[in-house]
Protein backbone atom coordinates (compact mmCIF):
# COMPACT_ATOMS: atom_id res chain seq x y z
CA UNK A 1 0.00 0.00 0.00
CA UNK A 2 2.93 2.33 0.61
CA UNK A 3 3.60 2.41 -3.12
CA UNK A 4 0.15 3.95 -3.68
CA UNK A 5 1.15 6.77 -1.33
CA UNK A 6 3.99 7.49 -3.75
CA UNK A 7 2.20 6.85 -7.08
CA UNK A 8 -0.94 8.94 -6.38
CA UNK A 9 0.78 12.27 -5.64
CA UNK A 10 3.33 11.61 -8.39
CA UNK A 11 0.50 11.03 -10.87
CA UNK A 12 -1.27 14.23 -9.83
CA UNK A 13 2.04 16.08 -9.97
CA UNK A 14 2.32 15.21 -13.68
CA UNK A 15 -0.96 17.07 -14.30
CA UNK A 16 0.33 20.27 -12.69
CA UNK A 17 3.97 20.14 -13.76
CA UNK A 18 5.27 23.06 -15.79
CA UNK A 19 8.79 23.07 -17.08
CA UNK A 20 10.90 21.21 -19.60
CA UNK A 21 8.93 18.54 -21.49
CA UNK A 22 5.72 19.46 -19.64
CA UNK A 23 3.49 18.05 -22.39
CA UNK A 24 5.31 14.71 -22.23
CA UNK A 25 5.26 14.66 -18.41
CA UNK A 26 1.57 15.55 -18.25
CA UNK A 27 0.38 13.16 -20.93
CA UNK A 28 2.84 10.34 -21.54
CA UNK A 29 4.48 9.92 -18.15
CA UNK A 30 1.09 10.54 -16.56
CA UNK A 31 -0.38 7.71 -18.67
CA UNK A 32 2.35 5.33 -17.58
CA UNK A 33 1.73 6.15 -13.90
CA UNK A 34 -2.03 5.84 -14.50
CA UNK A 35 -1.54 2.23 -15.59
CA UNK A 36 0.66 1.41 -12.61
CA UNK A 37 -1.91 3.00 -10.29
CA UNK A 38 -4.78 0.88 -11.64
CA UNK A 39 -2.70 -2.31 -11.54
CA UNK A 40 -1.99 -1.61 -7.87
CA UNK A 41 -5.60 -0.75 -7.02
CA UNK A 42 -6.96 -3.92 -8.62
CA UNK A 43 -4.23 -6.00 -6.99
CA UNK A 44 -4.97 -4.62 -3.51
CA UNK A 45 -8.70 -5.19 -4.03
CA UNK A 46 -8.17 -8.78 -5.24
CA UNK A 47 -4.99 -10.00 -3.56
CA UNK A 48 -5.30 -13.55 -4.88
CA UNK A 49 -5.93 -12.52 -8.50
CA UNK A 50 -3.56 -13.52 -11.28
CA UNK A 51 -1.24 -10.54 -11.68
CA UNK A 52 -0.73 -11.14 -15.38
CA UNK A 53 -4.49 -10.94 -15.89
CA UNK A 54 -4.62 -7.75 -13.82
CA UNK A 55 -2.03 -6.08 -16.05
CA UNK A 56 -3.74 -7.28 -19.24
CA UNK A 57 -7.19 -6.12 -18.12
CA UNK A 58 -5.90 -2.75 -16.95
CA UNK A 59 -4.24 -2.30 -20.35
CA UNK A 60 -7.42 -3.32 -22.22
CA UNK A 61 -9.73 -1.11 -20.16
CA UNK A 62 -7.49 1.94 -20.38
CA UNK A 63 -7.12 1.45 -24.14
CA UNK A 64 -10.91 1.32 -24.35
CA UNK A 65 -11.09 4.55 -22.31
CA UNK A 66 -8.62 6.14 -24.75
CA UNK A 67 -10.82 5.14 -27.69
CA UNK A 68 -13.85 6.43 -25.78
CA UNK A 69 -12.24 9.87 -25.98
CA UNK A 70 -13.28 9.95 -29.64
CA UNK A 71 -16.91 9.97 -28.50
CA UNK A 72 -18.34 13.22 -27.14
CA UNK A 73 -21.93 12.75 -25.96
CA UNK A 74 -23.27 15.35 -23.54
CA UNK A 75 -23.12 13.09 -20.47
CA UNK A 76 -19.43 12.32 -21.01
CA UNK A 77 -18.63 15.97 -21.64
CA UNK A 78 -20.22 16.84 -18.29
CA UNK A 79 -17.95 14.29 -16.58
CA UNK A 80 -14.90 15.51 -18.51
CA UNK A 81 -15.56 19.13 -17.50
CA UNK A 82 -14.02 18.60 -14.07
CA UNK A 83 -10.48 17.66 -13.09
CA UNK A 84 -11.24 14.15 -11.76
CA UNK A 85 -13.37 13.31 -14.82
CA UNK A 86 -10.62 14.46 -17.18
CA UNK A 87 -8.03 12.57 -15.15
CA UNK A 88 -9.96 9.30 -15.24
CA UNK A 89 -11.61 9.46 -18.67
CA UNK A 90 -9.25 11.79 -20.50
CA UNK A 91 -10.39 14.43 -22.94
CA UNK A 92 -8.49 13.93 -26.18
CA UNK A 93 -7.53 10.85 -28.17
CA UNK A 94 -3.87 10.27 -28.96
CA UNK A 95 -2.44 7.16 -30.62
CA UNK A 96 0.87 7.82 -28.88
CA UNK A 97 -0.73 7.07 -25.49
CA UNK A 98 -0.96 3.34 -26.27
CA UNK A 99 2.80 2.59 -25.98
CA UNK A 100 2.83 4.33 -22.59
CA UNK A 101 -0.20 2.33 -21.48
CA UNK A 102 1.64 -0.83 -22.49
CA UNK A 103 4.82 0.26 -20.69
CA UNK A 104 2.80 1.24 -17.61
CA UNK A 105 0.97 -2.08 -17.53
CA UNK A 106 4.27 -3.91 -17.93
CA UNK A 107 5.80 -1.84 -15.12
CA UNK A 108 2.70 -2.49 -13.01
CA UNK A 109 3.03 -6.21 -13.67
CA UNK A 110 6.69 -6.20 -12.62
CA UNK A 111 5.86 -4.20 -9.49
CA UNK A 112 3.09 -6.65 -8.61
CA UNK A 113 5.52 -9.58 -9.02
CA UNK A 114 7.88 -7.85 -6.59
CA UNK A 115 5.11 -7.14 -4.09
CA UNK A 116 3.91 -10.73 -4.23
CA UNK A 117 7.45 -12.05 -3.70
CA UNK A 118 8.00 -9.73 -0.74
CA UNK A 119 4.68 -10.79 0.79
CA UNK A 120 5.53 -14.49 0.41
CA UNK A 121 8.70 -14.11 2.50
Amino acid sequence: MLILIVIIPLGFFTKFYSGPAEDWVSNSLGGLLYEIFWCLVVFFLFLKANIFKIAIWVFIVTCMLEILQLWHPAFLEIVRNNFIGRTILGNSFNWMDFPYYFAGSLAGYLILISIRKINQK
